[in-house]
């Protein structure tokens, strides 16, 4: 099982994991109702490298950026679930709107979002690609997703 860790106890595992030459991959986002299409998510992000960090958005965070109906699940809870799957090796919330400050703090080795994202407008990719790293997306599986999920449940199940 992964931990869930601060920020600052991170940047003290990181360095110790330099020093180890682990390859650190590093992903963020929500993960309201974690489902299938987040665990094969992670799934190919842990691949790209050997110690997976999952930076997630607090509560607060989410409801600036999704609205005040969301998160539907509390953010102790979604980071226990997290670090229960057995490829990601840590989770650290942040509070931002983006990762930006936690990218900066960890410099990771390899940056992965979605494919949703277009590489020249991954936050943090500057970082990771000044200090040698690699940024790159990974596909999502169709019509996995928590907003269809949210719409089933308020169409009472109907698709």
């Amino acid at each position: 099982m992964g931990e869930v860790v601060v920020r600052t106890d991170f940047l003290k595992i990181r360095e110790r994991l330099k020093r180890e030459g682990k390859k650190v991959v590093f992903t963020n986002g929500v993960f309201d109702i974690v489902h299938r299409g987040h665990v094969e998510y992670l799934t190919k992000a842990k691949a790209l490298g050997e110690v997976l960090l999952v930076g997630m958005n607090t509560d607060d965070s989410v409801r600036r950026l999704k609205g005040p109906q969301r998160p539907i699940v509390s953010q102790d809870d979604r980071a226990f679930v997290l670090a229960a799957l057995r490829v990601v090796d840590y989770v650290c919330l942040f509070d931002e709107d983006t990762p930006y400050n936690l990218v900066k703090a960890v410099v990771p080795d390899v940056l992965v979002k979605g494919s949703d994202w277009a590489i020249d407008s991954i936050v943090g990719k500057d970082i990771v690609e000044a200090a040698g790293g690699k940024v790159q997306t990974i596909d999502y599986v169709p019509n996995r997703s928590t907003t269809n999920i949210i719409q089933k449940i308020a169409n009472n199940g109907a698709q």
